[in-house]
């Protein structure tokens, strides 16, 4: 039986990290350490794919970036917190319609074009010896293609029906007329589309061996994955924060 050893190197985090310190760091290794970082140096045009081995003091000097304004953007990325400690069942139906679109419809958006360019570019490159990825790609597509109508429904129909239905409540009025019959059957639809993307993903996890990269992947590669793992936990919560909570209230609250 052999016997693997594994070597632990002490990375310092990025806000420990004098600015001098930080940009002698080569862009490749910085986003090995920290996926998130690529979407910073995509930003400014950085590669840190086949581009990686170069410092980002000699990348922002190429690029013409000024350093301070992107360690900055680094560092503020490894300050960002995904807390979910909230308590979401006590938030009032509007204040939950609200965060769901400034925080998970957001960030779908700003997410969507990074990911289709990372999975396209990873499907044309590894497609033939890693014929998984070009699949991995349509299936983003496909999540693409339902989530981007989906979202724009919820935002402009479901949601502000929800949102003048708890005011109703509220000043004792009688509930807003609905387009639809029933609140019912925009949920009903929603349903139905959160669980068609819910399975794209689940065959997408699968395919990419739970986000697990294969150990000759490059840069752009790993990114990907982790990018893609990022995406899909982002999603649970989404969906259950409508399903489980948003939906069923407004749900009762009609009735």
């Amino acid at each position: 039986m052999s016997v693997i050893k594994k070597v632990c190197i002490f990375v310092p985090k990025i806000k420990n990290m004098e600015t001098n310190e930080l940009l002698k760091q080569k862009v490749g290794e910085l986003v090995s350490k920290d996926y998130r970082t690529a979407t910073v140096f995509k930003k400014y045009g950085i590669d840190f794919c086949c581009g990686g081995g170069k410092s980002i003091e000699d990348a922002c000097k190429k690029n013409g970036v000024n350093p301070d304004e992107l360690v900055q953007e680094l560092k503020k990325i490894e300050n960002a917190s995904n807390s979910t400690s909230h308590n979401y069942d006590e938030w009032s139906l509007s204040f939950l319609a609200d965060y769901i679109e400034n925080t998970h419809h957001r960030y779908v958006e700003e997410n969507i074009p990074i990911l289709l360019e990372f999975s396209q570019k990873v499907a044309k490159v590894h497609g033939n010896s890693n014929p998984e990825v070009i699949k991995i790609n349509d299936l983003f597509q496909d999540c693409v293609d339902e989530l981007v109508p989906h979202m724009k429904k919820e935002e402009l129909i479901l949601f502000p029906y929800i949102r003048n239905l708890e005011k109703a409540k509220k000043n004792g009025e009688q509930a807003p007329l609905a387009p639809f019959g029933t609140v019912n059957n925009p949920i009903n639809m929603m349903l139905h589309e959160h669980e068609f993307v819910g399975k794209k993903f689940e065959e997408i996890e699968l395919l990419s061996n739970h986000y697990i990269p294969p150990t000759h992947a490059c840069n752009t590669y790993r990114v990907l994955y982790a990018k893609l793992k990022e995406f899909h936990e982002d999603l649970l919560l989404h969906i259950h924060l409508e399903n489980n909570i948003l939906f069923p209230k407004a749900i009762a609250l009609e009735s």
